[in-house]
């Protein structure tokens, strides 16, 4: 039986997808949530095989998450639900350790497929992923947008900024200091070209990155 943990912070979210996967053989969820602080007990009190994580959670959402879980489990597979399309965050999320990416419009028999696949110790790679991945080995890739170019950390700071919390919440979120946070914030508005957090926000909303 593959024991399956659900975090999300949409309760009907959770419901469907409770009911759609107890009706699969050989599945069966075991664990819910709703932040990203849900996920790391979950994985701490450890009874799941594999995770399906949301992406934008209010708070410790799934990016903050995924590092937490990589950090204390290295080897459940998490795969990733969002509803961002994936040439927003995908590259970013495999390179983290997420073991499959999936946009939440997709058939409802695909995250079954992703569970069996990534339970056989494989990722789950889309085939809008794949091709993804496929020009950017060629270098067939178009040029990269400017929130391409941060790294995971700096795109932890640059979601938390455009969805408003303040640099000293952000530092206690992530357990770093206030001028870290700070070196971070120059870091993404250089990066961007941006002056303040109206225009990250206007950024973000803008590409797509935030709701």
């Amino acid at each position: 039986m593959i024991r399956i943990a659900i975090v999300d912070d949409h309760a009907i979210v959770r419901a469907g997808l409770r009911s759609f996967l107890g009706e699969q053989p050989g599945m069966q969820v075991t664990a819910e949530g709703r932040s990203g602080h849900d996920a790391v007990d979950i994985v701490r009190r450890g009874d799941v095989d594999v995770m399906l994580l949301d992406l934008s959670m209010p708070g410790s959402g799934g990016i903050d998450a995924l590092v937490a879980i990589r950090a204390r489990e290295r080897d459940l597979p998490v795969i990733v639900l969002s509803g961002f399309p994936e040439q927003h965050y995908a590259a970013t999320l495999m390179r983290q350790g997420a073991s499959g990416y999936l946009n939440k419009e997709c058939d409802p028999a695909e995250i079954v497929t992703a569970i069996r696949t990534v339970m056989r110790g494989r990722r789950y790679i889309s085939l809008e992923v794949a091709e993804l991945l496929a020009d950017a080995f060629a270098n067939k890739a178009p040029e990269m947008l400017a929130h391409e170019t941060l790294s995971d950390r700096e795109l932890q700071v640059f979601l938390r900024l455009a969805h408003g919390q303040t640099v000293g919440e952000m530092a206690q979120a992530m357990h770093l200091s206030v001028k870290t946070i700070s070196t971070y914030r120059s870091r993404v508005m250089e990066k961007l070209g941006l002056s303040s957090n109206s225009e990250l926000t206007y950024y973000a909303l803008k590409n797509g990155l935030i709701q």
